[in-house]
């Protein structure tokens, strides 16, 4: 047989005994909610002013940032009554830290949708005045033009990359 190299094992983070661990875990949590904030006011000002190429370069950092957020609020989670009694002024400044992401991040959600819509709005304009300039004209029966028949046009083919 021959030898094959062993995968990493996931690193499962030490878990929270004293409230210095627990101050620590919180003080590491703050920064990476500091971290992913920061990108996602940054991406939230780009799609504002249209500038897309450079918001979806921040896609990779905004993923690794948020892959840590959870595995951190996963630990803290794991011990949250011990926490509440060992740093419970810790535990509440950090409810509140977390509200104010929490705004953040729905102030970046309706951005995003808002730029989803109006880029998929001008998606269907752009598909539908490319059917009616392909297809010819004509009366039907009642005297009105027809609509065009969606078997007869060429289908819109777009890029998703920007």
């Amino acid at each position: 047989m021959r030898d094959r190299p062993q995968a990493a094992l996931p690193e499962t983070p030490r878990p929270i005994e004293t409230a210095a661990d627990a101050q620590t875990a919180i003080v590491q949590l703050t920064e990476v909610m500091d971290g992913l904030e920061a990108v996602v006011v940054e991406e939230t000002a780009l799609v504002r002013a249209g500038q897309l190429r450079k918001a979806t370069d921040l896609g990779v950092k905004k993923t690794e940032l948020s892959g840590r957020y959870f595995k951190a609020v996963e630990r803290l989670k794991a011990s949250s009554k011990l926490l509440s009694r060992l740093v419970p002024q810790d535990v509440s400044a950090l409810a509140r830290r977390h509200e104010l992401l929490q705004a953040v991040l729905k102030s970046n959600m309706v951005v995003l949708a808002t730029a989803h819509a109006v880029s998929e709005g001008i998606m269907r304009r752009l598909s539908g005045d490319l059917a009616r300039q392909a297809c010819p004209q004509v009366y039907g029966a009642s005297g009105r033009t027809t609509a065009p028949d969606p078997k007869r046009t060429q289908p819109l083919a777009f890029s998703r990359t920007l």
